[in-house]
């Protein structure tokens, strides 16, 4: 096994880029990770969430299309959408609710029984 850190933030990058290439190309692929954002934010898994979020940012929107669209500033949407961000509960669902429609999806509730 190779434990050099240059190799493992190499990959980091490389699995990164192949993400967003996917959400580029395959709006399932990109569809399924707004659902599974939204997921992990339901369950308390807020860091995990906030970086699929960004990324489907980063892919799809831009941040500077994102910040036309939220009338939230571009520095302020990098720093809620990091994995470290705390946005506001309005802030979060506004900018949801961008990437829900830039993706095109109807969002339907389903309740367990």
């Amino acid at each position: 096994m190779n434990n050099n850190p240059a190799r493992k933030i190499a990959q980091t990058r490389e699995y990164k880029a192949t993400v967003l290439a996917r959400i580029k190309r395959d709006p399932k692929f990109a569809k399924a990770l707004y659902a599974e954002a939204v997921s992990a934010l339901l369950e308390g898994e807020t860091d995990e969430g906030l970086s699929m979020l960004r990324d489907l940012v980063h892919a799809d929107i831009t941040f500077k299309e994102l910040s036309k669209q939220t009338g939230l500033g571009e520095k302020t949407l990098h720093r809620m959408l990091s994995r470290r961000g705390n946005p506001t509960t309005r802030n979060l669902f506004t900018v949801t609710k961008a990437i829900c429609e830039s993706l095109g999806i109807t969002p339907q509730l389903k309740f367990a029984t």
